[in-house]
């Protein structure tokens, strides 16, 4: 089987979403793929922070800092790699006009426990599965050999991300419950990326 064809079978495996990216995404993010690079960075270090706080507001929730400290570890990791290749290409980080993408998610999530911690897994892995998808087509498509190699060899750790979220909502909370409520944020988090952000974002 082909690279091509793995990543293709690997993004097919993906059923958080309920809607595909649209190609006048993938149009956007290909004419600018070094700003695109600098939210990539961006976007690896706010998820390295998510599950960083998810693990101080949840101190003493058993099993939890086990299994997201070596995620932590691992999108500061790709946040580091990332940002190696923009310095390779004479930029650094830089702020960037986020897209309304992570706030509105971020607005879904309910203020009352436990439903805020469910919400909070299901968000978080909402964001990692619409990485994977994306990340999917700029490995399949980008013109770039060194940014498709860097997406391509991200895929495996996004959809473990994920699926490490979908874990922890089903080991804590009723499954009928966390399909019903993982359906209700997904058809929001379709409709925010509804209309294209102006600028090119990993999330726009």
């Amino acid at each position: 089987m082909s690279s091509s064809q793995t990543i293709s079978n690997s993004a097919n495996t993906i059923k958080w979403l309920v809607s595909k990216t649209k190609e006048a995404w993938l149009e956007q993010a290909l004419a600018n793929p070094l700003e695109l690079l600098i939210d990539h960075a961006h976007c690896e270090r706010k998820a390295a922070g998510a599950a960083l706080q998810l693990m101080f507001r949840y101190l003493c929730e058993p099993g939890l800092a086990e299994a997201l400290s070596p995620l932590v570890r691992e999108e500061l990791q790709h946040f580091e790699r990332v940002l190696a290749l923009i310095k390779s290409r004479k930029r650094y980080l830089e702020p960037l006009p986020a897209p309304p993408y992570g706030a509105v998610l971020a607005k879904k999530i309910r203020k009352i426990e436990p439903h805020r911690m469910l919400d909070s897994f299901l968000v978080a892995g909402l964001i990692e599965a619409r990485s994977h998808e994306r990340m999917t087509l700029l490995a399949l498509n980008s013109p770039d050999k060194e940014l498709r190699d860097l997406y391509g060899d991200l895929l495996a750790s996004e959809a473990r991300h994920f699926c490490l979220y979908w874990k922890l909502s089903n080991q804590r909370f009723n499954s009928e419950l966390v399909r019903s409520r993982l359906k209700e944020l997904a058809h929001e988090e379709a409709q925010i990326l509804v209309k294209l952000h102006p600028q090119p974002r990993m999330h726009s």
